[in-house]
């Protein structure tokens, strides 16, 4: 496996980067926006294709690295289901699995710290974001976060994996880089309490100064999402448009979710499943039939589609558009969905 950790020394923010071997898939967790060209700089020399980009949670201390890294490298943005931010093309849900070529990240839904952080546990350690912190704990005290719903993602989550599971956390203010969660167990003065009352009283009385960045960072990271106007200008159409579109026939309709999604949300009947990752291998093997044809793409916000409407045309399509807003504005707009339960 390969596995990086950057540090950004503004921020105090780790940053993990991580493929099953060189010149694979990779997916990095929590990127920071000034070390940006870093992470591609190390993706090119390894020769690693960036397919997902991971952040455990809104950041109130820097901005996230995911908006750029997403026009740069078309990679997918995942966040917890929970996230009010629009930045996400694929939400996940806890105990669902983020996957890419050889490696596989279950998502631990741990709010506290804010009301939509999320960890990931991958084999032999977990990626706690600010949950869990080196001999320290994320804190409660803004941005929606909870001293007791922290408590019990501490206790009743992250501490009842196997102790030697190893813990790299979202930040750190004294250098330690990697801990396991049976040494945060013994060693961590916050961990040793008795109740959640008790941890709600620790953390209550901590009376920290607010982040530097607190100010820039958090609109920031809640606006780092969608642009509906750069989805226009890409080939997008709204839900009235894309249905008539449906409607004349002649038209091959593309949804670019993952499975998990589109058992979650239903999908747009008549739809062929061709998941994002695999658009440029679909466009490659179907070229002969789908030239002449209209093809109408959709994902969950219009994020996907957008970048899958530049790819079709670097394939030399030109008949792509695709659904502005996603399925998410098709069923705003109460229009027909069909869900699966109706397979028989």
């Amino acid at each position: 496996m390969l596995f990086r950790q950057i540090f950004d020394e503004k921020s105090w923010t780790y940053t993990y980067l991580i493929a099953s071997g060189v010149g694979r898939e990779a997916v990095i967790i929590d990127p920071v926006i000034e070390k940006v060209d870093q992470y591609i700089r190390i993706l090119k020399q390894l020769d690693l294709r960036l397919v997902k980009c991971i952040d455990t949670h809104i950041h109130a201390d820097h901005i996230s690295g995911m908006a750029e890294l997403r026009e740069k490298t078309n990679c997918v943005s995942v966040m917890g289901d929970k996230t009010p931010a629009d930045v996400a093309s694929i939400r996940v849900s806890d105990g669902e699995e983020v996957k890419i070529e050889g490696i596989s990240l279950r998502a631990m839904y741990t709010p506290g710290h804010t009301s939509e952080s999320f960890s990931y546990k991958m084999d032999d350690r977990v990626f706690t974001g600010d949950a869990l912190l080196i001999r320290g704990t994320g804190r409660t005290d803004f941005q929606n976060g909870d001293p007791y719903d922290a408590y019990d993602s501490l206790f009743n989550k992250l501490l009842k994996l196997p102790e030697e599971t190893l813990m790299y956390p979202g930040h750190d203010y004294k250098g330690e880089m990697v801990s396991t969660i049976g040494e945060e167990k013994r060693f961590n003065p916050r961990l040793q309490v008795n109740s959640a009352d008790e941890y709600a009283e620790i953390m209550n009385n901590l009376n920290l100064p607010n982040p530097a960045y607190m100010d820039v960072a958090v609109p920031g990271n809640l606006a780092g999402g969608i642009n509906l106007e750069r989805q226009k200008t890409a080939g997008g159409i709204d839900c009235d448009e894309f249905k008539k579109d449906i409607e004349s026939g002649e038209c091959i309709l593309v949804d670019l979710r993952e499975d998990s999604e589109i058992s979650k949300m239903g999908q747009i009947p008549g739809s062929v499943n061709v998941k994002f990752s695999d658009l440029q291998n679909y466009l490659k093997t179907n070229m002969q039939l789908i030239k002449d044809k209209k093809v109408l793409m959709y994902c969950d916000i219009g994020q996907r589609s957008t970048l899958a409407v530049q790819i079709s045309a670097s394939f030399g399509l030109r008949h792509a558009r695709h659904l502005i807003g996603g399925i998410q504005a098709w069923k705003k707009a109460g229009l027909d969905i069909k869900t699966q339960e109706h397979h028989h």
